[in-house]
């Protein structure tokens, strides 16, 4: 997180410069598990939403949303660096951008420092834009952003307009399952121009909020509002006081929510919220189930270890399904930010002497031991101080015990709890607020 608040602070100078930079388009080698690399040009759409690139096949997914990234980290640092770890690459040129559900890494090459050091700045900066939770205007600028795209994507003959046909296939492409005869009658509700027949980008965006808009929240704010298509001060309180069980509810409080989400200027002045600002009320973080309390330590933690419920990853290194999925050390790092602490490495026999982390007996792929703790040796404890168990299944021979006994010693160092837990007169576990910044090693041999 302190990354991203070095990249608020930026000059608008420069952050204009890189974001020139990125949507010029940059030449850089995209590297594969596989082969040795692929040269694309890479490219920040107009819309400083997407990260784009030209495939070299058809089936290939050329384009990453910003919305959708993870992370971004500097040098070789990843398991397909990792992979081609023969020298010939600048760390300082290297940079990984992790991103989707299962973080899935693009592994990027630049020619010269400079380059990487414009994208992974200009990356970063739009990453913590989009990571504010709390700024309405930033998710909203976000969300017209996307709008805009899909409208584009769906004009299938670059026309500017979009018809009945290709309203249709948009909704398909996005999964939304509305009778025609509905979607016919939104679309003719929003087409008010002269231009029949056809949607302008305004049109859509009429149309999209119509398509779009919460039954439940709407009959909801029905209720509280007999029956009009707005809620007055009076009604928003009565809301908060009876459905969400709020007390302490003042006029002031009222203002400033219907300031800070209602939409339209018109409903500003006259002190109400129509169903755009309601929606955009409940889904904030103000109306958050999540007790905001409970984003800090808010328990005891000097307990012994034993008391507590440990969030536990299983065949950590995974990246799919248990039988033909590929292992990845970046899963380690993903879930270890996460707040994961106890992760699972499964040792066997490797060629070479070299111990590797595998799912025995089936197809996933194999990873090096040795790279998988220094993954978690650097991961560890970046967003948590509390300890690491390793939940180690063992299957080595006791040459490659060794090796891992090794490994495990040089890497972590000081990091590395070997003590004897129940040691001396006591008989209980010691807390997690003792054992911060350690790593403990729990063994099953198989």
């Amino acid at each position: 997180m302190a990354e991203l608040e070095v990249c608020r602070n930026l000059s608008l100078e420069k952050v204009e410069r890189c974001m020139s930079v990125m949507q010029s388009g940059t030449q850089m080698v995209k590297l594969k598990a596989a082969s040795k690399g692929l040269v694309r040009l890479f490219y920040l759409d107009e819309h400083r939403s997407c990260i784009r690139w030209r495939p070299s096949r058809k089936s290939e997914k050329a384009k990453i949303t910003i919305d959708s990234l993870y992370k971004v980290t500097e040098g070789g640092q990843s398991d397909i660096f990792h992979r081609h770890a023969d020298g010939s690459f600048d760390p300082a040129c290297c940079f990984t951008v992790y991103h989707g559900n299962h973080m899935e890494s693009l592994d990027l090459v630049t020619s010269n420092k400079e380059e990487a050091r414009t994208w992974i700045t200009g990356l970063r900066y739009l990453m913590a834009g989009i990571s504010d939770e709390d700024s309405l205007a930033k998710r909203q600028r976000t969300h017209d952003q996307w709008l805009k795209q899909t409208f584009e994507e769906a004009d299938k003959n670059g026309d500017g307009f979009l018809n009945i046909d290709e309203i249709y296939q948009l909704l398909h492409k996005l999964n939304v399952n509305l009778p025609r005869r509905k979607v016919k009658q939104m679309f003719q509700e929003a087409d008010t121009d002269d231009q029949q027949g056809s949607l302008t980008y305004e049109e859509f965006s009429v149309f999209y909020k119509m398509m779009s808009l919460r039954r439940d929240l709407f009959l909801l704010m029905m209720a509280y509002s007999d029956r009009k298509d707005h809620l007055t001060a009076e009604e928003l309180a009565n809301f908060l006081h009876d459905e969400q069980k709020m007390t302490d509810v003042t006029p002031e409080y009222i203002a400033e929510i219907i300031n800070k989400f209602e939409v339209s200027d018109e409903n500003k002045q006259r002190g109400v919220m129509g169903i755009e600002g309601f929606t955009n009320f409940m889904r904030s973080p103000s109306c958050d189930i999540f007790n905001p309390l409970h984003n800090e330590v808010n328990q005891d933690m000097e307990q012994p270890l034993c008391n507590y419920f440990i969030a536990s990853s299983h065949n950590t290194y995974l990246t799919g399904d248990q039988l033909l999925s590929h292992s990845k050390t970046d899963m380690y790092a993903w879930v270890l930010q996460s707040g994961c602490r106890c992760v699972e490495v499964d040792c066997w026999d490797g060629p070479d002497g070299e111990p590797m982390v595998q799912h025995g007996y089936t197809l996933t792929s194999k990873i090096p031991f040795k790279f998988v703790i220094e993954t978690i040796n650097k991961h560890a404890f970046i967003n948590n101080q509390y300890p690491v168990i390793l939940s180690v299944e063992n299957h080595c021979s006791i040459q490659q015990q060794k090796k891992i006994s090794q490994y495990l010693r040089e890497i972590f160092g000081d990091k590395l709890d070997v003590r004897n837990v129940l040691s001396g007169d006591s008989k209980t576990l010691p807390s997690p607020h003792s054992l911060q910044g350690k790593i403990l090693i729990k063994v099953r041999n198989t």
